[in-house]
């Protein structure tokens, strides 16, 4: 039996209207985090001009190999094992796309993603991150400080990251930011552009 995620079912709708437009010009996407692969079926089907590359840690690669075979689509290859810490793909991709994630890792984790990202991204790269986000040190809601205190009773290293603390992250590999969409639930849609196609973009 596949995986399947209830929030993947709700968000994705909204998450592909950002990517429809962001995603318009791009052709390789790098998934990280494919979790079930719920998201990559749906995006795939829908934005036929990109190869969309899953990958996660190896105990969720068979879930993602069930979605992606009973599929059938032809811009959707196997997944790839990708620990943010370890080996990173050979291949270039023009966008990545990451949701729920960051507030999983821990944060040296999320720093080593981002340190990582330039050895297999395109000089006009795009890099789109869905989830919950900190503004100021706060909370956006009363459902997110439950959440985050949730993550940090089952993982104390993990947790709700403050978007200024990702934003420098970004801007450290030459990334800035195109668009902060506030989307259901109390999440973002985050999306950064390589620094010189990112400022002819505005």
């Amino acid at each position: 039996m596949k995986p399947r995620s209830e929030a993947c079912e709700r968000n994705r709708d909204p998450i592909l209207e950002v990517l429809r437009d962001r995603f318009a010009d791009r052709r390789r996407v790098l998934e990280i985090g494919s979790g079930t692969g719920q998201h990559a079926v749906h995006f795939a089907a829908a934005m036929a001009q990109l190869t969309w590359q899953t990958s996660d840690l190896d105990c969720s690669l068979p879930g993602i190999r069930a979605w992606v075979g009973e599929s059938g689509l032809s811009n959707l290859p196997p997944p790839i094992a990708l620990d943010v810490t370890g080996s990173w793909p050979a291949a270039r991709f023009d966008a990545v796309f990451t949701a729920n994630t960051l507030h999983i890792m821990s944060w040296p984790e999320v720093q080593t993603l981002f340190a990582a990202l330039p050895e297999v991204l395109t000089a006009d790269a795009v890099l789109a991150v869905y989830g919950p986000f900190n503004y100021n040190g706060r909370f956006t809601s009363p459902s997110n400080a439950a959440f985050d205190d949730w993550l940090k009773r089952r993982s104390p290293q993990s947790g709700i990251r403050d978007f200024a603390a990702v934003d420098e992250l970004a801007r450290s590999i030459g990334f800035i930011l195109v668009e902060d969409r506030p989307m259901p639930a109390n999440n973002r849609a985050l999306v950064w552009r390589r620094a010189a196609a990112g400022a002819a973009a505005r």
